[in-house]
């Protein structure tokens, strides 16, 4: 079937995370980098990552379309992760006879030329997955339950989907366990490639829709439009703009922010209105106006959520850091440090639902459109409570380095179960969780229908921002700690001479100032039904309002 074809591919989204997931490990025990270093390298990772969202969703709309994205980003996964199987030491050792060990004198130029193109290629391959993936498995999947919506045909496609996930899950299980690490990236990379052909050998059978054009280019005309009358006065009664009535489009009445935007509808008196409406670039409707508007106005609360990627960024980077060399052993069972991954997506799971649990609550009351900017606020305290706690877990950390003379020996295991470090994963799963289900119910009630895929990726790419942010921020904290010189930076060389928990309580701090900036801009905020003017009438609804679906998600959450 189509549909199983298709969602083959999460195999390479799963297999391509843990790669990344585990990168840290393998940057600091391999390639022996200051963690800072290796954190920097990852992090910028997944900001250009999720920074290259947005224009990869532009070319799909307008250029070319998702079944040609999602072979474009398969193969690109597929090379991305052969060569970061190529770039250890032993897969060139075998060919040019040179140093096979896993030691940072095997790693020559050869092997780091092939590491960071294979970033590149990884993070090309994972955001045109995500752009797409979602898209165009829905097209093929309403073709096939209306071509052949049969008994057999549907309990198919449920064994096959879970069949389709759970091969990666229990791989990335089973890869944990395995200590050389050309296997630990060879294994995703073959079933990736797998994976890859699999979607191909179904190309003919799929479902392809040609571009349909990207709302995003509707509001670079508007502000084009709005530009080149830059000097025409507006009208002072809205109904002289102008507005194109269409069956097809809703229409969206004016509104009072933003007025600078309304020269894009003003229809000139010097030329006849049918030249004008040929010229898409200098004349704009009041409804493209409008949806133009509503997403703007989206930048001052998006703009506080850097920070929130700059909390998140420590996730997959110092966390894991920490746990490297804490005791991974429960009696005689060995824990894999990819565990802690899955107690982090329980707590974005289970969070999640708990905040779905709330929205209804709030819905049921009368307060549908708060919940969304309550639960944005709800996640940055759960960021402060992160901070918090892995702060004083890094505090119970260090006391034991100390009493067992550890500091200097950074490679030996600490006498401190892994388990200690699951608050901060849980809270940690409950900020992104929260965070990206109130983000995506925000966008879906207050930005117009056609720019909220755009809009969910410039949220992303914000955050983006913010895990490249965290590596300034790094930068900035290790040259003020040192107040000049005459103290030592709080991050040292390895983990154990370093004062991680500082940095910790740092972004906590911080994470209140940036709360409460976004309490001051979310007070300011004013939603969609308040903004309609008087005069106007509103599109033809009841004006009822139900409660929020539990089922109903954005596809980046």
């Amino acid at each position: 079937m189509a549909f199983v074809r298709i969602l083959v591919l999460i195999w390479a989204d799963v297999l391509a995370f843990y790669a990344m997931w585990m990168m840290m490990l393998y940057l600091t025990n391999v390639w022996k980098l200051n963690f800072t270093h290796a954190a920097a390298i990852i992090n910028v990772f997944w900001g250009l990552m999720s920074i290259m969202l947005l224009p990869m969703q532009y070319i799909v709309d307008t250029f070319m379309g998702n079944y040609w994205m999602l072979t474009i980003s398969s193969f690109a996964y597929s090379a991305g992760l052969g060569f970061l199987t190529m770039s250890t030491p032993p897969v060139l050792a075998k060919a040019t006879g040179t140093c096979s060990a896993y030691e940072p004198q095997c790693i020559g130029q050869g092997q780091q030329i092939l590491f960071y193109t294979a970033l590149v290629l990884i993070a090309v391959g994972l955001s045109g997955h995500l752009v797409s993936l979602g898209t165009f498995m829905a097209e093929q999947f309403v073709e096939e339950v209306l071509d052949n919506f049969t008994t057999r045909s549907c309990v198919a496609l449920f064994v096959g989907s879970y069949i389709a996930i759970l091969i990666p899950i229990g791989g990335v299980l089973a890869i944990s366990y395995v200590k050389l690490w050309s296997i630990r990236f060879g294994i995703p990379a073959i079933c990736t490639v797998v994976a890859t052909i699999l979607f191909l050998s179904g190309s003919c059978s799929y479902n392809c829709v040609r571009p349909q054009g990207s709302s995003l280019t509707t509001m670079f005309r508007v502000l084009v439009a709005a530009t080149s009358k830059l000097f025409h006065k507006r009208p002072n009664d809205a109904s002289q703009l102008y507005e194109r009535r269409d069956p097809d489009i809703v229409l969206l009445p004016h509104s009072r922010r933003l007025r600078c935007l309304d020269k894009a509808a003003i229809i000139l008196p010097t030329q006849p209105l049918d030249e004008q409406e040929e010229k898409r670039w200098k004349l704009c409707t009041v409804t493209e106006v409008e949806n133009t508007k509503l997403s703007l106005r989206m930048i001052p609360l998006c703009a506080t959520l850097i920070f929130c990627g700059v909390v998140s960024s420590i996730g997959n980077t110092y966390f894991i850091e920490q746990a490297n060399h804490l005791k991974h052993k429960v009696g005689r069972l060995s824990i894999p440090t990819v565990m802690l991954l899955w107690f982090y997506d329980q707590g974005k799971q289970q969070f999640a639902n708990l905040y779905y649990k709330i929205a209804n609550w709030l819905g049921g009351s009368g307060s549908r459109q708060y919940a969304p900017t309550i639960g944005i606020g709800v996640s940055m305290i759960f960021a402060i409570l992160c901070c918090v706690t892995a702060a004083k877990m890094e505090i119970k950390r260090l006391d034991v380095v100390e009493s067992h003379g550890l500091i200097d020996k950074p490679d030996e295991r600490i006498p401190m179960s892994i388990f200690w470090l699951l608050p901060q994963f849980i809270l940690l799963g409950a900020v992104d969780g929260i965070l990206e289900n109130s983000i995506c119910a925000l966008l879906i009630d207050q930005v117009g229908p056609s720019m909220v895929t755009y809009v969910v990726h410039f949220v992303l790419g914000v955050a983006g921002l913010g895990n490249i942010a965290s590596v300034l921020s790094v930068y900035v904290v290790g040259k003020v700690s040192t107040h000049g010189g005459s103290k030592p930076s709080w991050f040292q060389d390895t983990l154990n001479k370093s004062r991680l928990d500082k940095y910790y309580w740092t972004l906590a701090w911080l994470s209140a100032v940036n709360l409460g900036v976004y309490i001051v801009v979310a007070a300011f905020y004013r939603y969609r039904e308040s903004e309609v003017e008087d005069d106007q009438e509103a599109p033809t609804y009841d004006g009822t309002v139900g409660p929020f679906e539990d089922n109903a998600r954005c596809c980046c959450c």
